[in-house]
């Protein structure tokens, strides 16, 4: 697992500020905000900043990694706040860090590559014009690689439960929301609410459609496979021991 180091905000640069609340569709029964809450508020934070930047670039954004850290859960009723920046580039991709506080303390980090693709989300195509004047300032001349890390496939022991995507989980592009693949974590921690903090990382590696699917676990590692058996996305998850 590669939970992400340390996000510290850019000396100089963009930062981009979003700001929620944790109400009654973010929690768990424990009314802690549940882990596809806080991708969504990235997500939200992430395109909220696109529009801001006034880039029009044709194309679309696809989340390829997201690893998470999380130091302490939002709160029912908690004002969150998302301070998010450009921390890496590539000439088809980029990769975006998060700082997500709660009363001015830090509950969470993120670092995302975000893909940049055809408007048909078929093929990449390269970073929209404009975009390294208003985010490459934040980056500091840092490249990323998107290439997968997880293992592609899971052992031949795992253990596999049914899942199934719903069309309310389908976004505008038909696909399963980015967000919505943290829920078959999520449903673990539910039934065993964590003590601490988590460091967790997910990878996309291909889109879902509503339907039966499944999720195999083996340690610390999720495949979720759509009803043809191809893996989808990988999740990883721990306690996280930096965690109080």
């Amino acid at each position: 697992m590669h939970p992400p180091t340390t996000v510290t905000l850019p000396p100089e640069g963009r930062v981009f500020r979003y700001r929620d609340r944790v109400t009654l569709a973010d929690v768990s029964p424990a009314g802690r905000a549940r882990l596809d809450a806080l991708a969504r508020w990235l997500q939200d934070a992430a395109y909220e900043d696109a529009l801001d930047s006034g880039i029009d670039g044709g194309g679309v954004w696809v989340v390829r990694r997201l690893a998470l850290r999380v130091h302490r859960f939002p709160r029912m009723l908690e004002d969150v706040e998302v301070a998010t920046f450009c921390s890496g580039t590539a000439p088809l991709w980029a990769e975006r860090s998060s700082l997500m506080t709660c009363g001015g303390a830090v509950a969470a980090e993120a670092v995302a590559v975000w893909v940049h693709l055809q408007p048909d989300g078929a093929r990449p195509r390269p970073l929209p014009a404009g975009f390294d004047a208003i985010y490459a300032p934040s980056a500091m001349g840092r490249r990323v690689r998107a290439r997968l890390r997880h293992p592609p496939a899971p052992p031949a022991g795992a253990q596999v439960r049914p899942w199934q995507f719903r069309g309310a989980d389908l976004d505008l592009a038909g696909h399963v929301n980015n967000a919505v693949y943290w829920t078959a974590l999520e449903e673990e921690l539910v039934a065993a609410e964590p003590a601490g903090g988590l460091a967790a990382e997910i990878e996309h590696r291909a889109a879902a459609s509503a339907g039966p699917a499944t999720v195999h676990a083996d340690g610390a590692m999720r495949w979720i496979a759509g009803a043809d058996g191809a893996v989808v996305a990988t999740l990883t998850a721990a306690q996280d021991a930096s965690s109080p």
